[in-house]
């Protein structure tokens, strides 16, 4: 799934690459997991400009000219595409065709992807925010008997991070996953508050590192202990895999544990 520096990334160069056209025509082949009607997407998107992509949380967002935002949310497998003319991309389940021919699909061969008319604005602050700091980790920490990587990934109380770059922050961290959030010393959540911004914004400059015109899939490589082929830790330690459904922890026995 597309995580904070993926969507940053994708957000930064479909912007670049489409801000000012108008779209033509909008078409929804595939309307499952749409939150509206398609009717009332064509009436507020046709003819309008798309002013700015921007991401929000886990969700791009579609601004235009009269107002109007487009929130794309792309879950597990769903990723934005370019095309021209009147072919769109397999498995689309959206369509943007602009008047100067060229278009921008959202794809998903799982078709879980989800498409929404003016989401509703969130109050639960953004991972990248400033107001996710010491302050509010620790407020936020401070009634949860939860391990911590659960209470760091759950979109109701800091929206924005996932399973491989939650990994990444508590590996900079040194703080076992595992680790009861009411049980982390306060010396411990202030390295963590500067560790989610330095790992999210590294993770940013190493993708366009390798691909400064990425739009979709994920890159990974740079990844300290997120990272399937990888056996070390840059400090010597093996790393260590823990699964519990589809979802892997990567760790090693450099994070502490606090409990």
């Amino acid at each position: 799934m597309p995580e904070i520096p993926d969507l940053e990334v994708f957000s930064m160069n479909l912007t670049k690459m489409l801000k000012g056209k108008v779209v033509k025509k909008l078409e929804v082949p595939y309307p499952k997991k749409l939150k509206t009607t398609v009717a009332a997407l064509k009436k507020q998107i046709e003819k309008q400009k798309l002013t700015e992509i921007y991401r929000e949380g886990k969700q791009l967002r579609l601004a235009f000219s009269n107002k109007n935002k487009l929130g794309w949310h792309l879950m597990l497998h769903g990723e934005p595409a370019l095309f021209e003319g009147k072919d769109f991309p397999k498995w689309t389940i959206i369509a943007l065709q602009f008047t100067d021919g060229s278009g921008l699909a959202m794809t998903d061969f799982q078709g879980q992807a989800t498409v929404t008319l003016n989401p509703e604005e969130s109050e639960v602050p953004d991972a990248m925010s400033k107001q996710v700091n010491t302050k509010f980790l620790k407020e936020t920490f401070a009634s949860s008997k939860k391990a911590i990587k659960e209470v760091l990934m759950d979109q109701d109380l800091i929206r924005g991070l996932g399973n491989a770059y939650t990994d990444e922050i508590l590996y900079h961290a040194r703080i076992s996953p595992f680790s009861v959030a009411n049980k982390i010393p306060g010396t411990q959540i202030k390295v963590l508050a500067s560790s989610i911004k330095k790992v999210l914004k590294d993770g940013i400059k190493q993708i366009l590192k390798h691909d400064k015109n990425l739009i979709s899939g994920e890159y990974r490589d740079f990844m300290k202990v997120h990272h399937a082929k990888k056996e070390e830790s840059p400090g010597g330690y093996a790393i260590r895999k823990h699964k519990v459904g589809s979802r892997k922890t990567y760790y090693t026995d450099e994070q502490e544990l606090f409990s």
